[in-house]
């Protein structure tokens, strides 16, 4: 095992009852346990089908985790996924949107650390436009805002498809979606430039938002938009060519204590690799996580989490200092587990020997 490095599986394809296992999330919670999220697919590897949200928990840091619990699911072929939580900081709770068949937005939270959940509500309404159709939420984790203009918003990072071109990737938005009343009502944001996808989001040093996004439109790398007004307009989408990306999710957040210091560094995970390097377009390997410390505007730091087949990941910053990832991983394919891994800034940095 690397220094400063170790990861463990928390779900295996074909175990506990379920075929597949994908779309990760994970956050830590006011009183520091760790909720680690994902779709049980039962049936196939499928996007659709009978799928379920499911949950773990850890106590201790990441070093062992619960046996799985189902957070919510619905009988038959209903597709429930998308898991995107947040925690907010100021009252403890978890406020979890998902999807119900990539068309419903419901909501559900926790006010015991993820022991126990509300039946969820069908926020819908609030946050789907009437020419939407297709609807994602996150996957991964949202923020809470705690610069002065907007302190203590939900915010959580959202993509959809128009209907009138669901199918082709000129239909294809991200927007967020967010809350100034802890969770009990939620509005919707304007949409981005055409053909983003999944995204996250992060809040800058100096209150913007900056949204990363999967993107359709310059293949082989992310794309960039922010926002001065807590997500509900967006600047034009900038390329960067500098992130190299399959066209597939990633993972953005900031590694520090929430709201002790807009200086933190800012962690990306995503699959490092686009067509520029010789591999063909759309293959997913070489999982990686990169370091800014100018907000964004470069990543000079970058190190490979998994070499092989990988996929969606999603951060976290730990209690000890640590960085947390939930993600994606196989030997033969990507989505043969997930696991989750633990390391510290020094294996991040190559400041710790192998």
């Amino acid at each position: 095992m690397l220094e400063g490095f170790e990861s463990m599986p928390l779900w295996r394809g074909g175990v506990d009852g379920y075929h597949t296992y994908r779309i990760p999330a994970l956050v830590v919670t006011c009183d520091r346990t760790l909720l680690a999220f994902c779709e049980g697919r039962r049936h196939s590897g499928s996007d659709h089908g009978d799928i379920d949200l499911l949950l773990k928990r850890s106590t201790d840091g990441g070093h062992s985790w619960s046996t799985q619990r189902m957070v919510y699911a619905e009988a038959g072929e209903i597709t429930i996924g998308n898991p995107a939580p947040v925690v907010d900081f100021d009252t403890g709770a978890v406020w979890m949107p998902f999807t119900r068949d990539n068309r419903d937005v419901l909501l559900t939270h926790s006010v015991d650390d993820g022991v126990t959940w509300s039946d969820p509500v069908d926020m819908t309404t609030s946050v789907k436009l009437p020419d939407w159709s297709w609807y994602a939420t996150g996957p991964g984790n949202g923020i809470q805002l705690h610069g002065d203009a907007h302190r203590g918003r939900l915010v959580i990072p959202c993509d959809h498809r128009l209907t009138q071109c669901q199918d082709r990737p000129e239909g294809a938005r991200s927007h967020v979606i967010w809350s100034d009343d802890r969770g009990e009502s939620w509005q919707v944001g304007q949409a981005t430039d055409r053909m983003m996808n999944e995204c996250a989001v992060v809040e800058l040093g100096d209150g913007r938002l900056m949204l990363n996004m999967r993107s359709y439109r310059k293949k082989g790398c992310r794309a960039v938009a922010f926002s001065d007004d807590g997500g509900a307009t967006w600047s034009a989408c900038v390329d960067r060519p500098d992130l190299p990306d399959p066209t597939c999710q990633g993972s953005l957040v900031r590694h520090g204590r929430p709201g002790e210091s807009e200086g933190d560094p800012l962690l990306f995970c995503n699959l490092a690799m686009g067509v520029e390097t010789g591999r063909r377009h759309g293959e997913r390997v070489r999982l990686t996580v990169r370091l800014s410390e100018d907000d964004g505007r470069t990543w000079p730091i970058a190190r490979v989490l998994h070499e092989g087949p990988s996929a969606y990941s999603c951060l976290a910053s730990l209690p000890n200092w640590q960085i947390g990832v939930l993600y994606e991983a196989g030997v033969q394919e990507p989505y043969e587990t997930i696991l989750f891994a633990r390391f510290s800034l020094d294996w991040l940095t190559g400041d710790a020997e192998d």
